[in-house]
């Protein structure tokens, strides 16, 4: 079983700065690929960014630019560094853990921006 914990949402005017975090627990494997998903109201769930084990990167067009995916020096807990935020980059954003063919999702957390 794994469980991801998000953290770091909130109300930002836009131009500003949010970093978001998610830490996961349970059984991690070595090889996995965590990211970022973020859904508006009547609209499917889109990638923002995600990030394997390796480190190897993949970015929304939306955000290239100004959205940063990270993992700390053990590999589990994943950052979003969100800058110069937009009104369009209002969502309730979710992490996800991929492994072994199964997908694991986060509660997610609000992200406001407000003009």
């Amino acid at each position: 079983q794994v469980q991801l914990v998000e953290s770091g949402g909130g109300l930002v005017q836009a131009g500003g700065s949010l970093t978001l975090s998610c830490a996961p627990s349970g059984v991690i494997l070595a090889i996995n690929t965590m990211g970022w998903y973020r859904q508006t109201p009547g609209k499917q769930r889109e990638l923002v960014a995600a990030i394997t084990d390796g480190g190897s990167t993949n970015y929304a067009d939306s955000v290239k630019g100004r959205f940063t995916i990270s993992r700390d020096s053990t590999k589990k807990t994943v950052n979003l560094q969100m800058n110069n935020l937009k009104r369009e980059d209002t969502a309730v954003y979710y992490c996800n853990l991929a492994q072994r063919g199964m997908s694991f999702w986060g509660q997610g957390t609000q992200v406001t921006v407000s003009s």
